[in-house]
């Protein structure tokens, strides 16, 4: 890192991009584990609308080629029981960790943590037009008081 002022700051992650075989079967199967509505498609890509945020699953030949225990991304839900029965119900095998860790048909690793245990926080205004009511743990709170960042 650098001592010079002159960079941007992170601000956060408009998207993710997931590679898959097939966009369609890719919207099938996440749509049996997560309610979404679709934002967009292009002839080889589905996006699946976060609120502000975005998941794009775009085909790619070389889809589940390659795989590790490290590269995830971290998927926010307001309830973390219905995923894991719905996972169940789908038989999709979750990776075994102390979390609730998965692959897609496609080897893309999600790890999926609830909305009231993390630090990650939607703007009221998002919520709401999201038409959802969450909260943070008190450990959540603990975490973003530290940081100067506490929900009022």
């Amino acid at each position: 890192m650098t001592d010079d002022d002159d960079r941007a700051r992170m601000v956060g992650i408009n998207h993710v991009a997931l590679s898959v075989g097939d966009a369609e079967e890719a919207r099938e199967f996440y749509g049996t584990i997560f309610d979404f509505e679709v934002r967009g498609r292009t002839d080889s890509a589905v996006f699946l609308d976060v609120g502000d945020q975005f998941l794009a699953l775009t085909e790619d030949d070389d889809a589940g080629r390659t795989t590790d225990d490290h590269r995830h991304f971290g998927l926010v839900v307001d309830d973390t029981d219905v995923v894991e029965r719905r996972l169940e119900a789908e038989g999709v095998e979750r990776i075994a960790t102390a979390g609730l860790d998965f692959r897609d048909p496609w080897g893309n690793r999600i790890q999926v943590v609830q909305y009231d245990e993390v630090q990650f926080t939607k703007a009221d205004h998002v919520l709401d037009g999201m038409g959802l009511e969450l909260d943070k743990s008190d450990s959540a709170r603990a975490e973003l008081a530290q940081k100067g960042m506490a929900p009022e």
